[in-house]
C-alpha cells in the first residue's frame, strides 16, 4: 500500500505543477496581447500587432491539418479568403441597415469558411498524403482563377471595400481608431487559440493525430479515416474563415490576392518554419511572417528571395522549426549543460552572418543591375559601396561567402560532436533517475 501512495503523491504533485504552469502561460499569454500596443504605441506598431493576431489564427488553423492531421494543404487561403469576401459583404449590408455588430463579423467569416470546407472538404479528403495535397492545389488555383472571372462577388481587381465604422457602436466603440481593432483582434485571438489548443486535447484530435501516424491501424480499429479528416478539414477552416473576416475588418477591402496560390504557400511557409510539431510553433511562424511582410519587404526587394534561403537553410538543419530548437535547448538546460554550447552557438552565428553578408551582396548586386540599371553600377550595402559591374565587387562578395562557409562546416561540426556528448549524457542520466 506504501509503495502505491509513494506513486501516486509524486504523479498528483506533478500534475499540479504542470497544471499551474499551463495557466501561467496562458496568463502571460494574455497579458502580452493586453500590453503590447502599450508598449508599441505607434501606429504601425498597432497595425503589425492587429496582423500579427490575424496571422497566428490562420497559422494555428493551416496547423490543424498539417501538424495534427499530417495533411499538407497547398489551398488553404481559399477559406480564409472566402471568409474575407463573405465579411466584407457582410460588412456592406451593415451599412445598408443589417442589424449585425461589427464585432460579430468575424463569426460571419468563420462560418462562410466551414460552409464552403463542408461542401469542398469531402471531395478534397476522400485521399491523403500526395493526392490530398494536388486536390487542394487545384481547388486553390480554381477558386483563384474564378476570382476574376465573378466580379459581382469578388470584385474584379480591385476587389471588394467596405467601412467598418458602421452599425452599433455599444459603449461608444466604433472600431474606427486602429487599438479598438486591435483589442476586438487580441479577443479573438486567444479565445480561438485557447480553443483550438483544447481541440489537441478531444478524443477527435487525438484520434486525427492517430490518422496522421497510422492510418491503417485507425482503419483496423473501426474509425472511417476520412471522416477523421473531413471534421478536422471543417474545424480548420472554421478559424481560418475568421482570420480572414477579422483581415476584412483591418483592411477594409478584400481582393483576390487573399484566395491566391503565394497566399496558401505563405501559411505553409510560415508554419514550417515556427515549428509543425508544436502547438506554440505556429505563433512564432505568424509573427515571423508578418515582420517579413511589413519590415523586410521594406528593406530589399530580394526579400522573397532571402526567405526562401532561409526556408532551405531550415529544412537542411532545423527541420523541425524554432519551436524545436527551443525545445530541445529547454530539455539540455533542464540537465544544466546549454552554458557549455553558447561558445558553440556563438561561432554558428557569426560564421552564418558572414555567409549571409557574402550571399548577399551578389543577390543585391543582381537585383540593381535588373531592376536599378539606370541608377549606375553603384550601390549601398551595408555601409560598403559596391560596383555591380565590376568583377572586383563580384569576386570579394564570392570570397566572403566561401570563407564563411568553410567556417560554418567547422562551427557545425564541433557543434554537432558537443551535442551529441551532451545527449549521451541526458540519456544516462535519464536512466540513472528511472532506476532510482
Amino acid at each position: 500500500m506504501s509503495a502505491i501512495t509513494d506513486r501516486i503523491v509524486p504523479a498528483a504533485a506533478a500534475s499540479k505543477r504542470f497544471n499551474i504552469g499551463r495557466w501561467t502561460v496562458w496568463g502571460l499569454f494574455a497579458l502580452v496581447l493586453l500590453a503590447a500596443p502599450l508598449v508599441f504605441t505607434s501606429s504601425l506598431s498597432q497595425t503589425m500587432l492587429s496582423q500579427m493576431g490575424i496571422a497566428i489564427i490562420v497559422c494555428l488553423s493551416y496547423n490543424m491539418l498539417l501538424g495534427q492531421g499530417g495533411m499538407l494543404s497547398f489551398g488553404h487561403a481559399v477559406y480564409s479568403g472566402l471568409g474575407s469576401f463573405l465579411a466584407i459583404h457582410t460588412l456592406n449590408l451593415v451599412g445598408k441597415g443589417l442589424l449585425l455588430p461589427v464585432s460579430l463579423i468575424p463569426i460571419v467569416g468563420g462560418l462562410a469558411g466551414a460552409a464552403f470546407a463542408v461542401f469542398l472538404g469531402w471531395v478534397t479528403t476522400k485521399k491523403a498524403a500526395t493526392p490530398f495535397a494536388m486536390i487542394t492545389l487545384g481547388i486553390g488555383e480554381l477558386v483563384w482563377a474564378m476570382a476574376l472571372m465573378f466580379p459581382e462577388f469578388f470584385g474584379g481587381e480591385g476587389g471588394v471595400s467596405g467601412n467598418r465604422v458602421v452599425g452599433p457602436k455599444p459603449l461608444g466603440i466604433t472600431f474606427g481608431p486602429q487599438i479598438q481593432l486591435y483589442y476586438l483582434i487580441a479577443v479573438y485571438t486567444f479565445v480561438c487559440t485557447a480553443l483550438m489548443f483544447a481541440f489537441t486535447r478531444t478524443p477527435l484530435g487525438r484520434m486525427l493525430n492517430a490518422v496522421r501516424d497510422n492510418p491503417e491501424r485507425v482503419e483496423f480499429v473501426g474509425y472511417d479515416t476520412q471522416k477523421v479528416r473531413y471534421i478536422a478539414f471543417i474545424i480548420a477552416a472554421f478559424f481560418a474563415g475568421i482570420s480572414g473576416g477579422l483581415a476584412a475588418l483591418n483592411f477594409e477591402i478584400v481582393t483576390s490576392e487573399v484566395v491566391s496560390g503565394p497566399r496558401s504557400g505563405a501559411y505553409l511557409l510560415f508554419t514550417f518554419l515556427g515549428g509543425a510539431t508544436f502547438f506554440f510553433g505556429p505563433i512564432i511562424g505568424a509573427v515571423l511572417m508578418v515582420l517579413a511582410f511589413v519590415l523586410l519587404s521594406e528593406l530589399t526587394k530580394a526579400w522573397l528571395l532571402y526567405l526562401g534561403l532561409v526556408f532551405l537553410f531550415m529544412v537542411m538543419y532545423a527541420p523541425g522549426g524554432i519551436a524545436s530548437l527551443i525545445m530541445m535547448n529547454l530539455r539540455v538546460a533542464a540537465f544544466g549543460r546549454l552554458k557549455e554550447l553558447w561558445a558553440s552557438y556563438a561561432a554558428l552565428a557569426v560564421t552564418a552572418l558572414v555567409v549571409l553578408l557574402g550571399a548577399a551582396g551578389m543577390i543585391e548586386m543582381m537585383y540593381h543591375l535588373k531592376l536599378n540599371a539606370a541608377l549606375g553600377p553603384e550601390l549601398r550595402f551595408v555601409g560598403f559601396t559596391l560596383n555591380a559591374q565590376g568583377s572586383a565587387s563580384w569576386v570579394a562578395c564570392s570570397l566572403v561567402m566561401l570563407a564563411g562557409l568553410a567556417l560554418f562546416e567547422l562551427a557545425r561540426r564541433r557543434f554537432v560532436r558537443q551535442w551529441s556528448s551532451i545527449q549521451e549524457y541526458i540519456e544516462k542520466e535519464m536512466k540513472r533517475r528511472e532506476h532510482e
